[in-house]
């Protein structure tokens, strides 16, 4: 077995950090795996192995305040006039498109 010796070095936002290694923690997962997993990925495909791409939907961190209150009133007023779909169907319709 080959002796690790290397190390990396990031820096990150300390509740990104935790939020994240809680995460890790959960799956039994150390954080030194899944770099090693990670770099492993990048060298066995020669890119990045998940999409870095701008959302082409407005998410919720593109919204201003007025903007974000706009859609959920529109979002309950469909509600209420019945304009929407039962979970079961809309389960259905996410699970048709992936």
């Amino acid at each position: 077995m080959a002796v690790k010796t290397a190390n990396v070095t990031a820096r990150v936002k300390p509740e990104i950090k935790q939020q994240a290694e809680g995460i890790l923690e959960t799956l039994g997962i150390p954080v030194s795996v899944l770099i090693d997993s990670l770099y492993r990925q990048i060298i066995m495909t020669k890119s990045i192995p998940y999409s870095l791409s701008i959302p082409t939907v407005q998410t919720r961190d593109m919204m201003t305040e007025a903007q974000f209150d706009e859609m959920m009133e529109k979002g309950l007023d469909q509600a209420k006039s019945g304009q929407g779909l039962d979970i079961d169907e809309a389960f259905d319709r996410i699970m048709e498109s992936i």
